[in-house]
């Protein structure tokens, strides 16, 4: 009976194949994949948040250094308040008595242009500005890590489609040669147990086939998450995805490309410089400040006071005496931030050296492996061909051929992954060392 229900089921879910092949497909090559990809990336747009809030830090500090200019007016209600007026004024009717001031108006416009800051303007615009560019070079490089987890999921689901079609072509040839030995069985030819060998044969190529479309449908979600595409979506992978791999440069030729390439690297760089430049604004806060000032002034006190044309110009000094005696917190902040930066840009050197060389070393690993596994191929592929021969002349069991033909399949899956694989590991080479840009 278990033997009934599981044949049942995986007749089923083969016949399920061409129903699932049946539904809309979307091709896709992996430059396809990475532009849709980036396009729809979620990091991507947090980054671009990032540049425009980085941007706009940079406009107000460009504000700082254009004049300012301000308006002001109130309305005010007094309570009985007592006017002396120094000046002398004609006596009243009413026995001389000044009036009381039971209400006040007063307007005021006032403008001023910075003359002298210590440069705190100056640096303030120039670190706003490498801060830019730095938030600008960070995108970069997180869009290249997108990319290469892009082209990792286009891998695994290229290296997955691919074993399903070595799969189903040796699926077909174990079935025609289950037919065949039943009628040579029928006739008496070969025994009951020889055909039940190439029978169980059969059921393990299918449930390997059943591993692989399992394999392939979570590497189709997997896929169609990244890329922003309802998790439903079928892809058809390019199958010229694999392409000729370049003849691999010394350790060191990656590593030097790495430090004068790597955008992480540059990041760092600007952000010292802008560290530097927030160390000398904040010294210049001991500083004193000289603005050109201007102005109108317009006031009312009904029945005792009015004031029209009272423009003003001059120039203004602030000066922040506590300053004598109070520790400069914005120093001592400035000061610690740089240290850190320095500190972090040396240990991402050492992360460098350290990524590109491992990369090196798996890309050289995966080519070895792509001459071992097709060495192994071609020896599986003469292997099988003469153990077949020697079988159809009874020279070799049946368990012999069977063994041999599974030998050949595992070879030959082995060399397609193994192409795949090192098609990845020189990608990832190449954007550790900097010199895959992104597009």
């Amino acid at each position: 009976m278990k033997k009934i229900n599981k044949s049942a089921f995986i007749f089923v879910f083969l016949a399920m194949i061409p129903m699932i092949k049946s539904q809309s497909v979307k091709k896709l090559t992996l430059e396809e994949a990475i532009a849709l990809g980036t396009q729809n990336s979620k990091n991507l747009i947090i980054d671009e948040a990032k540049i425009q809030e980085a941007t706009a830090n940079y406009l107000e500090a460009k504000n700082n250094r254009l004049p300012s200019l301000k308006v002001s007016g109130s309305a005010l209600a007094l309570a009985n308040a007592k006017v002396d007026l120094k000046i002398s004024q004609p006596s009243s009717e009413g026995g001389g008595q000044t009036p009381k001031a039971n209400s006040a108006f007063y307007g005021n416009v006032s403008a001023s242009l910075p003359l002298f800051t210590g440069g705190r303007i100056k640096y303030g615009i120039q670190s706003a500005e490498y801060l830019v560019t730095a938030a600008k070079l960070s995108t970069e490089n997180d869009r290249l890590a997108i990319e290469y987890n892009i082209a990792q999921a286009y891998n695994n689901l290229f290296k997955a489609s691919q074993q399903i079609k070595v799969l189903e072509d040796n699926l077909a040839s174990s079935q025609k040669r289950d037919l065949s030995f039943q009628k040579l069985e029928d006739n008496g030819i070969i025994a009951r147990n020889d055909k039940l060998k190439a029978n169980l044969q059969t059921s393990n190529v299918e449930l390997q086939l059943l591993d692989a479309y399992n394999n392939y449908s979570i590497a189709t979600i997997n896929m169609d998450l990244l890329l922003g595409l309802p998790e439903n979506t079928v892809l058809e992978i390019d199958d010229d995805y694999i392409s000729d791999l370049m003849e691999n440069q010394p350790a060191s030729y990656y590593v030097e490309k790495a430090f004068s390439l790597r955008t992480d690297l540059q990041s760092i760089d600007y952000q010292q410089k802008a560290s530097e430049l927030n160390i000398k604004s904040a010294k210049a806060e001991n500083l004193p400040t000289i603005a050109l000032t201007g102005g109108y002034v317009a006031a009312e006190i009904p029945k005792i006071l009015t004031v029209l044309n009272a423009a003003n110009i001059g120039v203004g000094i602030q000066y922040n005496i506590d300053n004598l005696w109070k520790k400069n917190s914005s120093l001592m902040r400035a000061t610690a931030t740089d240290k850190k930066l320095t500190a972090t840009r040396e240990l991402l050197n050492d992360q460098i050296k350290l990524e590109v060389n491992r990369d090196y070393q798996t890309a050289q690993f995966a080519k070895k492996k792509i001459l071992v596994y097709e060495k192994a191929a071609d020896q599986a592929n003469e292997n099988f061909r003469v153990t077949k021969n020697k079988y159809d002349n009874g020279l070799a069991t049946i368990t012999e051929f069977l063994d041999a033909d599974a030998a050949q399949m595992t070879a030959n899956v082995n060399v397609l992954n193994a192409k795949a694989d090192a098609e990845l590991a020189y990608r990832k080479l190449l954007q550790s060392s900097g010199i895959l840009t992104a597009k």
